[in-house]
């Protein structure tokens, strides 16, 4: 699925039109990489959560010559999925099947007193 895709998957399941989509999926987008770029986490519960993680400086090989090559320390995005996207990824779950809400005990009325009968 490209960004095409995805942003009439959302007009069609959000009910917006393509560009209503496009400005949402743009703007969540925005906001995922300011925060990254902060150095911040992004945490979606159920989804998976994006990080940053820094990678030290190390040495390397040039594959075509073999010469020893430096590589700078940087920091990396990383994507770590949440329980619900594993699941549906492992065809455990459904999309868009939601856990049944935990049933509230029933409380159980008083009883009811007799009415005091009267006395002839």
């Amino acid at each position: 699925m490209n960004k095409a895709e995805l942003i009439e998957a959302i007009a069609g399941a959000a009910g917006l039109s393509k560009s209503q989509a496009d400005t949402a999926l743009n703007a969540t987008i925005n906001a995922i990489k300011t925060e990254l770029g902060k150095g911040g986490n992004v945490s979606l519960i159920g989804f998976g959560s994006f990080t940053v993680s820094k990678r030290s400086a190390r040495t390397g090989r040039n594959p075509f010559t073999g010469a020893t090559i430096k590589i700078a320390a940087r920091k990396v995005a990383k994507f770590s999925a949440g329980a619900d996207l594993k699941a549906v990824v492992n065809g455990e779950k459904k999309v868009g099947a939601k856990k049944a809400a935990p049933k509230a005990a029933a409380k159980k009325a008083a009883p009811k007193k007799a009415a005091a009968k009267k006395k002839k």
